[in-house]
């Protein structure tokens, strides 16, 4: 791709974040065309999420110091976390991540071996204190909202754990348009700054490759192994993709921690009545949204495809006569769960660049003629005159299954 226009390039035609020196940087303000890609995303994450057999959980963006201090996030993190809140006495603190409320609930019921695995979702805002000179657009931000499910297992199921989540962030990927270039294992070195045994180091990395071995050949996909790469707590597969600028980065993860079980003391009751220590595995399927819509930006440099454009379609009267039917076409429309605009002021050939300046997926003309036999002349791949039930029929089914349109 020649020349390809950065996320905030696009943001100037699109309108789908904007940024005031009131809120501060890093900090940016979804508009509504970036709120509709956002709830599109969030019902991607939610149906992979359900179908893997996750429960929704909600928990509290802030927590007491002595909980980030309890996870080791304040001993390893603190300079990227925001400075406590004074309260009452207490000391609170955005949290930098969510793994250590969901390891509370986790911890709020006894479990049984029978019980496992438990896989606990939400989509929940995370906080880091990014200086200003690094923030900018919606790569690098304050506030991320991430896609972010924990599953607490038996150390037997890590390998079908990770299996699945590797499925279902690989499947998340094909369903955006973003192609992962490879998969990353990342393991530990022989530096000896590892929390954990050396056998559950050499368990877990094993259970890992062999979840990617399992996956990897159906998807196309290579598995290249960075010893050294691994976070101190246990090692990893990362999803690798580019930008359109040919940039690498991580767009989700599976992660096996030692850490959380140990700090939380969180474990289960094994077959014969003993208390064993659970196994927590991070993982993500869509991401952080903010990093998500900045890569689909780029990736179809604003023309997202039919079931996650923020104006999917726009309906234009060829004069003031025609404006009550194309009102009635947009109630339509909008009723069959689209987002459907019209736009009625300004000669016709300026409303039609307007719409295409703004990534409309579908331009709709209706004229006298149209009007008269119930039809809307469609400019698609091809123009041509259709029914408006075959319209409104067509573009809903296109959107509920994330299909193309077939104009």
């Amino acid at each position: 791709m020649e020349n390809p226009l950065s996320h905030q390039d696009l943001n100037h035609d699109l309108a789908v974040f904007a940024s005031h020196p009131l809120v501060g940087a890093g900090l940016p303000l979804w508009l509504p065309a970036g709120a509709a890609i956002r709830t599109e995303l969030q019902r991607l994450a939610k149906e992979i999420a359900h179908a893997d057999g996750c429960e929704d959980v909600y928990t509290p963006a802030l927590g007491k110091r002595e909980l980030y201090e309890r996870s080791g996030h304040w001993a390893k993190f603190a300079a990227d976390m925001f400075p406590p809140l004074e309260l009452g006495g207490e000391q609170l603190v955005l949290r930098p991540a969510n793994c250590p409320h969901h390891a509370l609930v986790y911890a709020a019921r006894q479990h049984s071996y029978r019980d496992l695995p438990v896989r606990l979702n939400e989509l929940a805002p995370m906080f880091r204190a990014e200086r200003s000179g690094v923030v900018g657009g919606l790569g690098r931000v304050r506030q991320i909202s991430l896609d972010d499910t924990h599953v607490f297992c038996r150390p037997d199921q890590v390998q079908q754990e990770a299996a699945r989540a590797l499925r279902s962030a690989l499947h998340a990927q094909r369903v955006l348009g973003l192609d992962v270039d490879y998969v990353r294992l990342s393991l530990r070195d022989d530096s000896g700054a590892w929390l954990g045994s050396a056998n559950q180091w050499e368990a877990s990395q094993a259970a890992l490759a062999a979840a990617a071995a399992e996956v990897l050949p159906g998807a196309g996909l290579a598995l290249r192994r960075a010893s050294g790469e691994a976070a101190f707590y246990g090692p990893k597969l990362d999803l690798q993709v580019r930008d359109a600028a040919g940039r690498e980065s991580t767009i989700a993860t599976i992660q096996l921690d030692f850490n959380q079980p140990e700090r939380f003391d969180l474990g289960y009751q094994a077959a014969d009545g003993s208390r064993q220590r659970v196994v927590m595995i991070h993982r993500g399927t869509v991401g952080a949204m903010e990093r998500v819509v900045a890569a689909l930006l780029e990736r179809y440099q604003g023309r997202l495809p039919f079931w996650l454009a923020p104006l999917q379609v726009l309906v234009l009267p060829v004069s003031e006569e025609q404006d009550a039917a194309a009102r009635s076409i947009v109630e339509q429309l909008r009723a069959a769960g689209l987002r459907a605009e019209g736009s009625f002021v300004g000669t016709l050939g300026g409303r039609i660049r307007a719409g295409r300046q703004r990534r409309a997926s579908l331009q709709v003309v209706v004229g006298q003629r149209e009007v008269d036999a119930g039809t809307v002349q469609v400019s698609g791949q091809r123009r041509q005159e259709i029914p408006v039930s075959e319209l409104v029929a067509g573009a809903a089914a296109a959107y509920q299954h994330r299909q193309p349109l077939r104009w």
